[in-house]
């Protein structure tokens, strides 16, 4: 079975993204979960960018991970003897190649631009070091160039050659037909670099290996350069469940790591984005829940599972929502209900969600209660006494929540980025580690310094259950707290049942 190997350039293309910086701890972070998922080159850095930079990447190469560390360096002695000195495994060196780079950056003859990419080849070489050399925007250069340069840093001792499409130009057609005239004449490794500007990275990846290309590029959430690079899920399922090609990635650990790169970057993925997006085995419509509850494939790839990638399905509802998938929520929190009052409910759910409104799971279960007559506050896991928060300058964030969970009194504290951080972490702490939150949005109702505030939040168990819940007040962080109690009790009650 072949093999694609994933050369993972987060740390560094992705770095690039504007707005972007990661001090070394992340850095460091980033590369130990890129290890986790099982990466088998982490580009860690540009040594010879900066010293901060320099001593992050030192510190990935001494890690001890299962993956190899790469650091880019341009084609000159001072930056490939940094990248060395920085201990990793692989020097990338690379040069323009292109006509209009070469005019406009490089200045220099194709010969000349020939021998200085052999040089440095062989210059990287003598050290010991694996090489890869990049020909840059060589999807806008000349095939005839780009298999003699290639052929001669071959010639040189590479280990490997990469095709940047650079500017994020080429589309899949012209991109397999490159690989394939290059894997004509090539005997090393062929790598591909895909930017995203033509929205075409991920399938212009695939396309290349399609056409026998051995090592893809690719970044976390597809962060990097302008539009950012080939998404590393996206590129890592389309090559095991499209095209039955085997990886090293532990794809139940691609949310899991979709997530930390949010966090640690404050850009969220769209709802909407593939494979690891919040909605990607989500389901609204009456008619795909009716199916997905029946049979998962009736209504999504098959290929790919929620739990292969370390998702979770979910049934929301809202205005297209149909009978079966709101029966369903409310047998799992213990209601039920007769046909003519879950026609009220179904009704209901559809009237406000033509008004704009976000239905949540809570709205569901109160309509039930009305309609039916009973209101069972007494059910709740968690009744709420106090709620204080502190916070300023200098000040850590840190919320303690007293609260009778069970008829047990309890206290818990936690800190956090903020103050709505800091409850929503001290609330968590009252039902144990086993419960955590999701999904946090909120919005203003009204204007003004007193504005009211509208916040939904989502919680989910260990067994992937979840529950939608919504507060609202002047108070952001009692708005928030009073969200995560309604939705834990509910949660917790279904949990019991």
């Amino acid at each position: 079975m072949r093999t694609v190997t994933i050369y993972d350039t987060t740390l560094r293309d992705g770095e690039q993204m504007p707005g972007i910086s990661f001090p070394k701890s992340y850095k460091i972070q980033i590369a130990k979960q890129l290890d986790k998922l099982g990466v088998d080159v982490i580009e860690a850095g540009f040594p010879a960018a900066t010293q901060g930079e320099f001593e992050a990447v030192r510190e990935i190469a001494n890690l001890g991970l299962n993956a190899r560390v790469s650091g880019l360096a341009r084609l000159v002695n001072e930056d490939i003897d940094r990248t060395i000195q920085a201990d990793v495994d692989m020097v990338h060196i690379f040069i323009s190649t292109s006509k209009i780079q070469i005019e406009h950056t490089v200045k220099k003859s194709r010969e000349e631009i020939v021998e200085m990419a052999v040089e440095g080849v062989e210059y990287i070489k003598s050290h010991g070091v694996e090489c890869m050399f990049s020909a840059m925007d060589a999807t806008r250069t000349e095939v005839e160039y780009l298999k003699t340069i290639y052929k001669a840093v071959e010639d040189a001792g590479v280990d490997i050659v990469n095709v940047p499409d650079t500017v994020g130009i080429a589309t899949p057609f012209s991109m397999y037909g490159l690989i394939s005239e290059l894997k004509k004449v090539l005997e090393v490794p062929v790598d591909v670099h895909c930017h995203n500007d033509l929205g075409l990275a991920v399938a212009n990846t695939y396309a290349a290996v399609k056409a026998g290309a051995d090592q893809v590029q690719v970044t976390i959430n597809g962060i990097g350069e302008r539009a950012g690079n080939a998404s590393l899920a996206d590129v890592v399922i389309l090559i095991k469940a499209v095209e039955g090609l085997e990886t090293n990635i532990k794809t139940e650990y691609l949310v899991e790591t979709a997530r930390l790169i949010e966090r640690l970057t404050g850009i969220k993925l769209p709802p909407n984005t593939p494979i690891v997006g919040d909605n990607a085995f989500s389901h609204e419509s009456g008619i795909h829940a009716h199916g997905v509850l029946s049979e998962a494939t009736t209504f999504e790839p098959g290929i790919v599972t929620p739990e292969m990638v370390g998702h979770r399905r979910k049934i929301v509802v809202g205005k297209h929502a149909g009978r079966h998938q709101i029966k369903k929520l409310l047998e799992d929190a213990g209601y039920a209900v007769s046909d003519d009052v879950l026609t009220k409910i179904v009704d209901k759910v559809k009237e406000l969600g033509d008004k704009g409104k976000k239905i949540t799971d809570l709205d569901v279960i109160t309509l039930a209660e009305v309609l039916m007559g009973e209101v069972k506050k007494e059910e709740r896991v968690i009744q709420l006494d106090e709620a204080t928060v502190i916070t300023g300058n200098r000040i850590t964030p840190t919320a303690v929540i007293n609260a009778d969970v069970n008829g047990e009194r309890k206290i818990t504290s936690a800190i956090g980025v903020g103050p709505v951080d800091a409850a929503l972490r001290a609330v968590a702490e009252l039902v144990g580690k086993q419960i955590r939150i999701t999904e946090f949005r909120m919005d203003a109702i009204t204007g003004g310094s007193d504005a009211l505030a509208e916040v939904y939040v989502t919680v989910e168990d260990e067994e992937g259950r979840s529950f939608t819940s919504r507060g609202a007040g002047a108070d952001i962080v009692m708005a928030s707290v009073d969200a995560v109690i309604n939705a834990v009790n509910y949660l917790m009650k279904m949990r019991s049942r």
